[in-house]
């Protein structure tokens, strides 16, 4: 018994000191992020819909809660008509349904629940007015865009400082905002929060992940 004490005994010393060498996982703390967006255009509005994993409720609290998947819908007039907007996912099985006016935004949305993001391409029905028209979407992804969990990690990297300021105890003490944006080309918008609610925000490179800039709020 003496024989197999020891060894055992020194192990379980060692156990806190293996475990501090593991890398500490920051993807439990996205309260908010989004993969993928899918585009389409035609001659008089623009579509896009958005890869979206967030928590409900939605607060900017340093805590991230349990999330859900969801697909965000959102149409732009080129000539704003006034007109009623109505969306299906044309997939496995039709789903969808009217899409909101936003005055604040002067845009249409719509949103559901995902049971599985579209990968490649989606095919939708806008119907406008009664009129319906069948549309494939795109992804904007290449095979070169970082996933969010990598751009997760480039911006932790970025800011090692902001990361440890944020730490009490070797445990995180905030949220993560991690969004793909699609403007002239593909960025990451990387959030970090705090329990008073301030963001430092990052925009980094899609592909690189190189910080191209950096906003501190409030």
């Amino acid at each position: 018994m003496k024989k197999h004490f020891l060894p055992l005994f020194g192990l379980l010393l060692l156990l806190p000191a293996l475990a501090a060498c593991g890398k500490y996982d920051y993807t439990v703390h996205i309260s908010d992020e989004r993969s993928d967006i899918f585009c389409a255009e035609t001659e008089t509005y623009t579509l896009t819909v958005s890869c979206v994993s967030r928590e409900y409720p939605y607060l900017c609290d340093g805590v991230a809660a349990q999330k859900s998947d969801l697909l965000e819908a959102v149409l732009r007039e080129k000539t704003p008509t006034g007109g009623e907007y109505e969306l299906y996912f044309t997939g496995e099985k039709v789903t969808g349904g009217e899409m909101s006016f936003r005055s604040v935004t002067g845009d249409y949305f719509y949103s559901r629940s995902a049971e599985r993001f579209p990968e490649g391409s989606l095919p939708l029905t806008v119907v406008k007015d009664g009129v319906s028209e069948d549309l494939v979407l795109t992804s904007v992804r290449t095979e070169n865009t970082l996933t969010v969990h990598e751009a997760l990690t480039k911006a932790v990297e970025a800011e090692r400082e902001t990361v440890e300021k944020m730490t009490v105890g070797g445990q995180f003490c905030g949220e993560f905002h991690v969004r793909l944006l699609r403007r002239d080309k593909n960025y990451y918008y990387v959030g970090f929060v705090d329990k008073q609610g301030n963001i430092l925000a990052l925009l980094l490179d899609s592909e690189t992940g190189e910080p191209l800039a950096r906003r501190q709020s409030p």
